[in-house]
């Protein structure tokens, strides 16, 4: 079996002035790929440094997995390093040179001459193409062994290893990979793994990885297979017992995201959305028209922060908000329902809450959040009591929103 090695190159990194995360990403998808990995090191930004610390892991690791150091700058030297540590001249690369230009010529910035460096690479070598940033990645093989340079961003990194990298290891180690995401909304991390908590231990193949996003839970369901015929057979049953496990809490066993499957619900259902925020100030019709398509279902969001618009917008009565106030039940059934009428839509969403980190009382403290949902049927309106900061708080009722838009949606 294939072992790994994590390398992250950067003094940035090293001084602990920013977090390390491309690791533990890393760490996770090789963890749910069933593959070796026993070191993480971190390096600053030094050849000679560089060089000893690739060349360890190479004694101890198949492949070794290095991150960072692929800039335009003079202290970008990881690929220089790893290219005269395995002998292998650089040399420029044409269609990545072309891919480089057209990039720069795109955002309508002017490429300087040391951005060149970035379609070099070591004679030989696997190209790993960037969709995402001007750094690509590429693996050197040499005697059984292999370097693998990833750039250090991680919104580039994590596509080109989840697409590129992950599948080249498995191959190495002759199979591939078949994987499912299963995502979950209401219930914790600690929960979802006590109720897994015997699937989890006894895994063998597949694997089961549970991942905390802000406010829910992700679990990759990992078979190593010859292909995906038999990696969906291998899978198929471990999705069966999460879902029964867990329940309705399971919102997606397809990775796609709460405002997505909301998205499809709509569109099924032939019914249309409109949502009015106050403590989320926008953020749940931001986040629904990010999904292409979404021209299809979405009608109208509208920010109802002062009590004034509330008023002339979503015809809130003045006497519900002087006698329960803003932030409350009565006061979210009605922007629910002024939202709906006014927009014309089939169903409307509400928010209205206190984020902090000022604004609460003994009565009503900060993280008090009511959600108003009303269609045809008429308008019903929810509590939470949220912790956290001003955007985790705004975050975790956007998705409570979605929750319960799903939730209606499928009854």
């Amino acid at each position: 079996m294939i072992t790994a090695e994590i390398v992250a190159v950067g003094t940035e990194l090293l001084m602990g002035q920013i977090l390390n995360t491309n690791a533990q990403f890393i760490a996770q998808r090789l963890a749910s790929a069933g593959v070796n990995h026993f070191f993480q090191t971190v390096v600053g930004d030094n050849p000679a440094r560089l060089t000893q610390t690739l060349s360890l892991a190479l004694s101890r690791a198949d492949v070794v997995i290095v991150t960072g150091g692929l800039g335009p700058t003079g202290d970008d030297l990881t690929k220089e390093t790893a290219a005269a540590l395995f002998n292998k001249p650089l040399q420029y690369d044409e269609e990545s040179l072309s891919t480089l230009k057209a990039r720069f010529e795109k955002m309508g910035r002017e490429m300087t001459p040391n951005n060149l460096k970035q379609a070099m690479f070591p004679r030989g070598s696997i190209i790993l193409k960037n969709d995402n940033g001007t750094a690509p990645g590429c693996i050197l093989e040499e005697n059984g062994k292999a370097i693998v340079l990833l750039p250090g961003p991680p919104r580039e990194m994590q596509p080109i290893f989840e697409e590129q990298v992950l599948p080249y290891i498995t191959q190495k180690d002759g199979g591939t990979l078949y994987s499912r995401v299963i995502r979950i909304f209401g219930v914790g991390e600690s929960a979802v793994e006590y109720r897994l908590k015997e699937l989890i231990e006894r895994q063998t193949n597949p694997t089961v990885a549970p991942y905390a996003l802000t406010g829910e839970v992700t679990l990759r369901v990992t078979a190593r297979c010859k292909d995906a015929t038999e990696g969906e057979a291998l899978v198929a049953p471990i999705l069966e017992i999460i879902q029964t496990t867990i329940g309705d809490a399971v919102y997606s066993t397809n990775n796609e995201a709460l405002h997505e499957v909301c998205g499809k619900l709509l569109i099924g259902n032939k019914m249309t959305l409109s949502v009015a925020e106050s403590c989320t100030g926008g953020l749940i019709a931001s986040t629904i028209v990010s999904m292409p398509g979404s021209s299809a279902f979405f009608t109208e969001g509208v920010v109802t922060y002062a009590n004034i618009a509330k008023q002339n917008r979503l015809n809130v009565k003045e006497e519900t908000l002087l006698k329960y106030g803003a932030v409350s039940r009565e006061t979210a059934l009605e922007m629910a329902e002024g939202m709906r009428v006014s927009s014309g839509s089939d169903i409307a969403l509400s928010v209205t809450g206190i984020a902090g980190p000022n604004g609460g009382t003994e009565e009503k403290p900060v993280g008090l959040v009511y959600i108003g949902l009303a269609d045809q049927k008429g308008a019903e309106a929810y509590e939470f009591r949220l912790s956290g900061n001003r955007e985790r708080i705004r975050q975790i009722a956007s998705l409570n929103a979605l929750d319960i838009l799903r939730r209606r949606l499928k009854e």
